[in-house]
């Protein structure tokens, strides 16, 4: 098996963090349930410095206001070989003032889920973090077919 060199990890500055957060738009909301973590994706768009989500009035809607909420999402950039991860950390509040209501029903946020999704939330993170890093070549790990890394290599 061969070595491959330890590369150190890049930590993205917020800026940067923001520009990749605006490039998708789906992430993975961390609340606690029950005094336990879970996860929730979920369709997304930026409101200036927030993130605004829409949902139902469950588990999720609940969750994200009782305590402390998380968006992560990451990418992978084959051509680079490198991948990244940010998390955007801070408190959910549903919008409820008619003019923000206004400009959150303009962001053509539309969920992808069926079902009603009527409350509009936004999460103003209180810290916003992100790190890229090379990945192992993905024969070295005897990585799956299906593998994004394996991009770099078709």
């Amino acid at each position: 098996m061969e070595s491959t060199p330890h590369t150190a990890i890049e930590r993205l500055d917020p800026e940067e963090c923001w520009a990749l957060l605006g490039q998708m738009n789906v992430g993975r909301l961390a609340v606690l349930v029950e005094g336990h973590p879970d996860i929730f994706p979920v369709n997304y768009v930026l409101d200036g410095q927030g993130i605004v989500f829409r949902t139902g009035a469950g588990t999720k809607y609940w969750s994200a206001m009782k305590a402390p909420t998380a968006l992560e999402i990451d990418g992978f950039e084959a051509g680079a070989s490198k991948a990244w991860s940010v998390v955007a950390r801070g408190r959910a509040a549903v919008i409820l003032e008619r003019h923000e209501l206004a400009e959150a029903e303009a962001l053509d946020l539309e969920p992808w889920q069926a079902g009603s999704k009527n409350h509009y939330v936004r999460i103003i993170p209180e810290s916003i973090t992100g790190r890229r890093f090379t990945t192992t070549r993905p024969d070295i790990w005897k990585a799956p077919l299906n593998d994004a890394r394996r991009e770099s290599f078709r």
